[in-house]
C-alpha cells in the first residue's frame, strides 16, 4: 500500500503533475504552431492561385486587336515576353516553394518552415508585384482612348469658354486680339493632332500631346485674364498718369520747388522703356510678371502726387515756420546783445553766480551757431537745391535749439530781474519803514511822557542801527541780495516791533494817567485809597506805566467796579 501521508510520495505526485502538465503545454503550442504555419501555408497558395488568373491575358489581347504601328507592335511583343516568364518560371518556382515548405511542415521541421514561409511571402510580393505592373503599362494602352477622349471633351469645353470670353470682349485686347486669335489656332490644332493620333492608335504619344494642350490651355487662361488689363495700362492710364505728373513737375518747377530728388525725368524714360518691353513681350503673349510691372510703375507714378502734395504743404509750413522762427531769432539776438553789452555793469551791481554767468556765455556760444545754420538755411533755400520737406526739417532742427536757449536765456533773466525786483523792493520798504520808525518818535514825542524805560531805546537804537544796515547793503557794488533781503527783513521786524511797543507805551500811560486823575476825587474820602494812588503815582514817574495802571485799578474796583470800561471810554477821548 502506498502511504499518501508519506512526505516523499507527496513530493513525487507533485513532480509528476508538473511533467504532466508541461508535456501537455508543449504539446498544445506545437500544435497551435503548426496549425498557424498551415493557415499561412495555405494564404500563400491562394495568393499563388490569383496569380495564375490574372486578366493581363485578355488586356493583352485587346492590345492585339488594333496593333497597326510598329511602335506599339515592339510593346506589345515585349509585354508578351514579360507575361511568359511570370506564368513559366516565376509562378511555377512559387509552386515549388510551396511544395518545400508543406514537406517542412510535415516533417515537424518548424524552423525550416517558418524560414521558408517567409522566403515565399518575398517571392511571392516580388511576382504580385510584376504582374501588376504589367497589367498597369497595358491597361495605360487599353483604357488610353476612353480617359484620353474624357480629358480631352473637358479641355474642349474649357477652350470653348475661353474663346467666348475672348470674342465678348475682343476689342480690349487691341492690337493683341490677332496673336490672341492665333493662339487658339494653335490650340485647336493640336486637338486635330490628339484626333490623327488616336486614329493611327499611337496611344504612346497621348500622354504628351494632352500634356500640350492643358499647359497651352493655363496659359491661354492668364492670357485672356490679364491682356485687357496690360492694354488698358499701357495704351490708355500709364499715359495720361505720366502725362500728369510731368506737367505738374515742369510747373512746379517753374515755381522754383526743387524736385531733383524725384528723379522724376529720369523715372518716366526707364518707364517707357518697361512697357516699349511689355508691350513688346506681349506681342509673344509672354506675360511673365507684365501686369505686375505695370501695377508698381502705377504705383509710383500715384506715389509722385502725393510727394507734389507733400512738397507744397512743406513749403507753406516752411515759410510759416521761417518767418516764425526769424522773429524769435532777432528777438533773440537783441536780447542777448544788450545782456552781453551790460554782463560787466550786472556783474558790478549784483553778486551774480558763476554759474549764471557761465549760462549767459553758453546761450551766447549757442546762438552763434544758431546764426550761422540759419544763414545756411537761407542759403540752400535760395540755391533752390533742396527739398523743401528737408529744409522744413531743418528748421524744425533750428527752432527747437532755438527754443532750449531761449529757455536758459529766461532762466538767467529771471535771476537777474528778480535781482532788480529785491532791489527795487528793498528800497521801498526802506522808505517804508523810515516812516513807521518816524511816527514811533512822533508819538512818543507828541505825549511827552515823564519817564522813556531804557529798554525802549535800546529796541529804538537796534531799529535804527538795522535801517543803516540796509543803506550800507544798497550802497555796495556788487549788491548780494540774498544778504540784502535779510537786511530787510530784520529790520523790518525790528521797526514793527518797536512801533507795537511804542502803542502799548502810550496806551498804558494814558490810561495809567487817566486812572490817578479820576482817583483823585477819593483822596480825601479814602485814606487807603490815597495811600495806594501815591503809589500809583511813584510807578507812573518811574516809567512803570502798567503796573501803575494795575495797582490804581485794583484800589479804585473796590469803590466802582465799573471803573475798567470808565478808563477805557476816557483813553479813547484822549
Amino acid at each position: 500500500m502506498i502511504n499518501l501521508n508519506d512526505p516523499r510520495v507527496v513530493i513525487i505526485i507533485s513532480l509528476v503533475a508538473v511533467m504532466v502538465s508541461i508535456i501537455t503545454m508543449i504539446i498544445i503550442i506545437r500544435s497551435r504552431k503548426k496549425r498557424v504555419m498551415k493557415r499561412a501555408i495555405s494564404a500563400l497558395e491562394i495568393e499563388k492561385n490569383k496569380l495564375a488568373s490574372s486578366p493581363i491575358v485578355p488586356e493583352l489581347a485587346k492590345v492585339e486587336s488594333f496593333l497597326n504601328n510598329e511602335k506599339l507592335e515592339v510593346m506589345y511583343n515585349e509585354w508578351s515576353e514579360r507575361l511568359k516568364d511570370i506564368k513559366e518560371n516565376q509562378v511555377p518556382n512559387l509552386s515549388n516553394m510551396l511544395l518545400e515548405a508543406e514537406y517542412s511542415l510535415k516533417q515537424k521541421d518548424y524552423k525550416s518552415t517558418i524560414y521558408k514561409i517567409a522566403k515565399l511571402e518575398m517571392e511571392l510580393y516580388k511576382v504580385k508585384t510584376n504582374s501588376e505592373f504589367l497589367l498597369g503599362e497595358i491597361k495605360e494602352i487599353t483604357n488610353s482612348e476612353s480617359k484620353s477622349r474624357s480629358a480631352i471633351t473637358k479641355y474642349r469645353q474649357v477652350y470653348r469658354e475661353l474663346y467666348d470670353k475672348f470674342i465678348a470682349s475682343k476689342n480690349s485686347y487691341g492690337k493683341f486680339s490677332g496673336v490672341v486669335q492665333a493662339q487658339f489656332e494653335v490650340i485647336a490644332k493640336r486637338f486635330e493632332d490628339f484626333e490623327t493620333i488616336m486614329d493611327n492608335n499611337e496611344f504612346g504619344e497621348v500622354a504628351t500631346i494632352i500634356g500640350i494642350i492643358d499647359e497651352l490651355l493655363k496659359h491661354m487662361e492668364i492670357v485672356i485674364e490679364e491682356v485687357p488689363s496690360i492694354v488698358l495700362l499701357v495704351y490708355n492710364v500709364l499715359p495720361k498718369r505720366m502725362e500728369e505728373i510731368v506737367n505738374i513737375y515742369n510747373s512746379m518747377v517753374s515755381e522754383n520747388y526743387p524736385l531733383d530728388y524725384l528723379n522724376v525725368e529720369d523715372n518716366v524714360t526707364e518707364a517707357n522703356n518697361k512697357i516699349k518691353d511689355i508691350i513688346s513681350r506681349t506681342k509673344s503673349l509672354n506675360l511673365q510678371d507684365s501686369l505686375y510691372e505695370l501695377k508698381v510703375l502705377l504705383d509710383y507714378f500715384d506715389s509722385l502726387f502725393i510727394d507734389f502734395e507733400n512738397e507744397k504743404r512743406a513749403r507753406t509750413n516752411y515759410n510759416n515756420k521761417l518767418d516764425s522762427f526769424k522773429e524769435r531769432l532777432d528777438k533773440m539776438n537783441s536780447v542777448v546783445g544788450e545782456i552781453n553789452e551790460s554782463i560787466d555793469n550786472l556783474t558790478n551791481i549784483y553778486n551774480l553766480t558763476d554759474e549764471k554767468v557761465k549760462l549767459i556765455n553758453e546761450v551766447s556760444a549757442s546762438l552763434v551757431k544758431i546764426n550761422e545754420n540759419y544763414k545756411a538755411l537761407g542759403d540752400h533755400t535760395g540755391n533752390h537745391t533742396f527739398a523743401y520737406s528737408q529744409l522744413l526739417n531743418e528748421v524744425e532742427g533750428l527752432s527747437k535749439e532755438l527754443a532750449i536757449s531761449e529757455e536758459k536765456l529766461d532762466s538767467a533773466l529771471n535771476e537777474i530781474g528778480t535781482m532788480r525786483d529785491d532791489e527795487v523792493r528793498a528800497r521801498h520798504q526802506l522808505e517804508e519803514i523810515k516812516m513807521v520808525l518816524k511816527e514811533s518818535k512822533d508819538k512818543m514825542r507828541d505825549y511827552n511822557l515823564p519817564v522813556i524805560p531804557n529798554s525802549y531805546y535800546i529796541e529804538l537804537k537796534e531799529a535804527s542801527l538795522a535801517i543803516s544796515e540796509i543803506v550800507k547793503e544798497l550802497a555796495k557794488k556788487p549788491i548780494t541780495i540774498d544778504v540784502l533781503n535779510t537786511r530787510v527783513d530784520t529790520a523790518r521786524d525790528l521797526v514793527l516791533k518797536l512801533y507795537a511797543k511804542t502803542n502799548d507805551l502810550l496806551k498804558y500811560a494814558r490810561m495809567s494817567e487817566a486812572a490817578l486823575v479820576y482817583g483823585n476825587r477819593y483822596r480825601s474820602s479814602f485814606n487807603e485809597l490815597n495811600k495806594e494812588l501815591n503809589v500809583s503815582e511813584q510807578l507812573f514817574y518811574r516809567g512803570e506805566y502798567k503796573k501803575s495802571l494795575a495797582n490804581t485799578l485794583n484800589i479804585l474796583k473796590t469803590i466802582d467796579p465799573s471803573i475798567t470800561n470808565r478808563l477805557r471810554g476816557l483813553s479813547l477821548e484822549n
